[in-house]
């Protein structure tokens, strides 16, 4: 049987069909390069679309670089914008036409627009190319100094991009200490918990082999640093918060006192709109208090609301992330939770492993007072149309009659 005959394909209005419409893209950005008429930023913003646009679908645009780089001297940050995108894509493959880019970003670098500062700054550090780093030292050492906080905070992840390029390097400019008197004293709190993150993974990598290092990463976790980044959590962003959070929790504090204190500092990040700072924070209040067997109940008793609020609201993926963290402590402390079972009752609506999460909880917290409750709710269930739920129902008042001594409601 003959195969069937292939549908000639059009080529799409915006692919080129051959080498003829770069040729002519070419043509057309070299005469607006040095053009200064009027309205010649729009033209010359539908020349980078259509260039972008060649090089998303995976079409070979690099013979137009020279033309990009000369067409990127204009105070429009959109072009900007395209022309940094356009060198990033194609300098990591051509190393050789990236030395071309070098001139033009650490002019760009001086601009008088911050804007355009740190986006130079960026796409510089993102060229990653060895050979290239000599050229990121002057402009990463000016960006740490810069008066606008945006290009400071572009200039801190960017000594993370060249210690990934090249750590000597990063290690001879001494640009990890210029980060840690970043974050103790910046006005910008986002420059601060970038910095934070850029020491963690610096020194974490440096310390299997440098003392120094091994120091610098300890005194991350001191007294001081703590405290100081713990005054200021509530200017920080949702990530930040997590990063901080992330950070006390390895923090081992001197006294009970000092655990008080901390806790107290974080009591109303207990009640923050993001879940994951409510988890984080919760995280904190756990890892504190672990030898502290006399103040558990306190603790489960002030982190049970913002739990059972998290519950509550959110995705099926979020309910079920917070239930298994519910789950654990509701079988070390049933009693805790005993009085509100109800927020463990099954919604229609939820996925069969949430429900079966819900099952085991309730199965837990039943006690002389709930019983009842609890059991009728479940016989509800027995005719569910899902039948592994229903036999999962069955079998959890099943296990509440081996756990109650008075069965005869069951």
């Amino acid at each position: 049987m003959a195969p069937p005959a292939q549908s000639q394909r059009s080529p799409s209005p915006s692919q080129p069909s051959g080498k003829s419409e770069v040729s002519d893209l070419k043509l057309q950005l070299r005469q607006l390069a040095g053009s200064r008429a009027p309205g010649v930023d729009d033209s010359k913003r539908e020349l980078f679309k259509k260039v972008i646009s060649y090089m998303t679908i995976g079409i070979d645009v690099s013979s137009l670089f020279g033309e990009m780089v000369m067409c990127s001297a204009t105070s429009d940050i959109v072009l900007k914008k395209m022309c940094y995108l356009y060198v990033g894509n194609y300098a990591k493959v051509n190393p050789d036409l990236a030395l071309l880019t070098i001139n033009f970003l650490q002019r760009d670098c001086r601009d008088e627009d911050p804007m355009i500062r740190g986006l130079a700054l960026r796409s510089l550090c993102s060229l990653r190319v060895a050979n290239l780093v000599e050229y990121l030292v002057g402009p990463l050492g000016s960006g740490l100094k810069d008066s606008n906080s945006y290009v400071r905070m572009v200039a801190v992840m960017g000594v993370l991009k060249l210690y990934h390029i090249s750590a000597s390097t990063c290690i001879d400019a001494d640009f990890p200490s210029i980060l840690k008197h970043l974050m103790l004293h910046d006005s910008d709190t986002q420059v601060v918990a970038n910095c934070l993150s850029a020491l963690q993974e610096i020194w974490s990598a440096e310390a299997s082999t440098s003392e120094e290092a091994s120091r610098e990463r300890e005194a991350l976790i001191s007294k001081p640093v703590i405290y100081y980044l713990l005054n200021r959590i509530k200017e920080f962003c949702e990530w930040a918060q997590c990063l901080v959070l992330e950070l006390v929790t390895k923090y081992v504090p001197s006294d009970s006192s000092e655990i008080f204190d901390i806790m107290n500092l974080l009591e109303d990040r207990l009640q923050h709109a993001n879940g994951a700072v409510v988890l984080a924070t919760i995280r904190v209040f756990l890892q504190l208090t672990l030898s502290m067997t006399d103040v558990h109940q306190q603790v489960y008793e002030r982190i049970k609301a913002p739990l059972l609020t998290l519950v509550s609201s959110g995705s099926p993926e979020q309910s079920y992330a917070v239930l298994s963290h519910l789950h654990l402590l509701v079988m070390r402390a049933p009693y805790v939770f005993s009085s509100d079972y109800k927020h463990f009752y099954c919604q229609y609506n939820e996925p069969s492993y949430v429900k079966r999460l819900k099952l085991e909880m309730l199965t837990a917290v039943a006690n002389e007072s709930n019983t009842y409750e609890i059991v009728t709710e479940l016989c509800e269930y027995a005719a569910n149309v899902d039948i592994p739920i229903a036999r999962e129902s069955i079998r959890a008042v099943g296990k509440i009659a081996l756990q109650q001594y008075d069965v005869n409601a069951i």
